[in-house]
């Protein structure tokens, strides 16, 4: 599944343009690296989105095309959530 699509399917994101302009920002990387709206996504995989003044680390842990909101939040398993650091 694309990055993108995953981002929207799984709620981190509103809108899929919304993630592909995180991505095209370099406000996103797939196991540590800056990644690509296109880039494909596997379970297992870690996801870090830098929203705003806020940093979320997530692993990847179940691929769908649709889930209703209430089921969105079990595709992915938050493993960290804090501050943007300064660089």
């Amino acid at each position: 599944m694309r990055l993108d699509k995953f981002l929207k399917v799984s709620r981190l994101v509103k809108r899929r343009t919304v993630a592909d302009e995180l991505c095209g920002a370099g406000r996103v990387r797939l196991n540590g690296r800056p990644a690509k709206s296109a880039a494909r996504v596997k379970p297992g995989d870690t996801i870090e989105l830098d929203l705003g003044m806020k940093r979320i680390k997530v692993e990847v842990l179940v691929l769908a095309e649709a889930v209703s909101a209430e089921r969105a939040g079990e595709l992915y398993r938050v493993l960290e959530e804090g501050p943007v650091p300064l660089e």
